[in-house]
């Protein structure tokens, strides 16, 4: 069955323009059928078209169901944008497609990136969340100083990811050794040119935990995935 994303689904019985118009012109369906919608907010709704419009498709709606997120925890990562748009774009689709509550991009001391316009990111979160079948969409944040987050309070564990060869390697532990399975987590990972040395002397100081993803160095999107995909694998492994 053919799924779609409106907000307000429940209130307005009709959707988006660009759902409508893909709804009817591309996919051809007309009234009668019968399609999902989801809220982004963990609501499912069977609908059935009333009125096959390509501007305003309108439903009547048959049933409804709350799909919360599978892994009924709170997963935040931020991650400072990489120069290339692309691999920040990839890495916001998987992260999305596996299972985050919220991303933030990071503004830091060595970002190459420090604008980043996010409708175009939401878009392709609206489409990760509707192709891996989730109805609860993620929050994601405006472009946001490290600063304002390290001081964020957040009941849960914190770790920061970073490479810097100056600060200790035996303080940083493995995010496997850190992580509590089902617990509330955020990580941090910076810019290509990693965080500087105050932003993580500063990030320990206030209760992050610095940790290693492993021995390779890795580009920024594939540290913010790996972060994401052991989360969830622990998680899998509490539940077995």
């Amino acid at each position: 069955m053919h799924r779609f994303y409106c907000p307000d689904i429940a209130t307005t019985l009709t959707l988006g323009e660009e759902d409508s118009k893909h709804c009817v012109k591309v996919l051809r369906m007309a009234e009668g059928d019968t399609i999902e919608v989801v809220d982004g907010n963990g609501n499912l709704y069977t609908c059935r078209i009333t009125m096959a419009h390509p501007k305003r498709c309108a439903v009547e709606v048959l049933d409804r169901q709350v799909l919360p997120p599978h892994w009924g925890h709170r997963i935040v990562l931020g991650v400072a944008p990489t120069k290339n748009l692309d691999r920040i774009e990839w890495l916001v689709e998987k992260c999305v497609e596996m299972g985050v509550d919220r991303i933030i991009p990071l503004r830091c001391h060595n970002s190459e990136r420090t604008v980043l316009k996010t409708e175009r990111l939401r878009k392709i979160m609206v489409a990760a969340m509707k192709q891996s079948l989730k109805a609860t969409l993620p929050q994601l944040d405006e472009m946001t100083p490290v600063a304002q987050v390290l001081a964020e309070p957040f009941d849960g564990t914190r770790c920061i990811a970073y490479c810097d060869e100056q600060l200790p390697r035996e303080q940083r532990h493995t995010l496997a050794g850190v992580y509590q399975p089902g617990k509330d987590i955020m990580v941090l990972i910076g810019p290509e040119g990693d965080f500087s040395t105050d932003e993580v002397q500063t990030a320990v100081a206030g209760g992050f935990v610095p940790v290693t993803l492993g021995e390779s160095r890795l580009r920024t999107e594939t540290a913010g995935m790996m972060s994401v995909a052991a989360i969830h694998a622990l998680d899998s492994k509490r539940e077995v």
